[in-house]
């Protein structure tokens, strides 16, 4: 089963990263951004990681593209790409750089769904999250691309089973 972790918008928490790290044994992990943390940082490493609109270490790429056991992932924050407004700029960024996973930060709202063959996941905010009340991140899992599970987490890492996301790409 590959697993990869995934947080964004901790702005500037420590414990809590170090906590979720030791938490889960993964196969990779990935910070979407605004960290508020240096790039160097030891709660960030191991993690690939983007720039946020709140981190200023220049060190932080404003996008990362990876290939984990079959599946591409186009990692940003998503300031740059008006998030806010849809994601439509996202998945043609994704589609130029041959991504079918999305991950990305920025609204604070934890959520993923997949539109055609990609899947854009927002693990939500470990700080600050909004439309739910729940301190969120994700960790995203599969042994296939036609069966990728999304699971939420709150940040004392207990399961938000509702929130839970089928995907086949």
């Amino acid at each position: 089963m590959n697993q990869v972790l995934i947080v964004s918008d901790s702005h500037g928490l420590t414990e809590e990263i170090n906590r979720i790290k030791r938490r889960h044994h993964v196969n990779e992990m990935i910070h979407c951004g605004d960290s508020e943390l240096d790039f160097d940082s030891d709660e960030l490493s191991g993690f690939r990681k983007v720039a946020g609109n709140c981190d200023f270490d220049l060190k932080f790429p404003n996008e990362e593209v990876i290939t984990i056991e079959g599946l591409t992932f186009f990692v940003t924050h998503g300031h740059l790409h008006n998030v806010k407004s849809n994601v439509m700029n996202l998945s043609y960024r994704a589609q130029e750089v041959g991504a079918n996973v999305i991950c990305f930060g920025h609204t604070h709202i934890a959520g993923a769904e997949q539109v055609d063959q990609q899947l854009f996941v927002n693990p939500g905010s470990i700080r600050l999250p909004r439309n739910r009340p729940e301190k969120t991140y994700a960790i995203m899992e599969w042994e296939s691309s036609n069966e990728i599970i999304v699971n939420f987490y709150t940040a004392e890492g207990e399961k938000v089973h509702e929130m839970t996301y089928h995907a086949s790409l």
